[in-house]
């Protein structure tokens, strides 16, 4: 199972948004799951070195290079959301799915 982390302002449409993703993998057979944490807690959450892929949401983008330092020190990907692909309906699901799955 490869586990994806997206990192949201205040972590409540992210939540939305990995939840949907997950949901998406499962319903796909895809071993992939997405969880969601805010600005203040993905530092301390990176350094745990729990997951293979970090994705930055459209609202956090401002903390990208922050957070790429803490994910390139562990060799881990890490990439910013595109807004279309932070939606939570099939269209911006399939996006965020397809953004996890080239960067995993």
């Amino acid at each position: 199972m490869k586990n994806a982390l997206i990192i949201c302002a205040a972590g409540m449409s992210s939540s939305l948004v990995a939840k949907k993703a997950s949901e998406y993998f499962e319903k796909n057979d895809e071993e992939i799951h997405v969880d969601a944490t805010t600005i203040s807690k993905a530092p301390d959450i990176i350094d745990e070195d729990k997951y293979d892929l970090y994705l930055v949401s459209p609202q956090a983008k401002m903390t990208f290079d922050n957070m790429k330092k803490r994910a390139d020190a562990l060799n881990k990907p890490i990439t910013n959301i595109p807004p279309q692909a932070y939606v939570p309906i099939p269209m911006g699901i399939e996006k965020l799915a397809k953004l996890v799955k080239e960067n995993l």
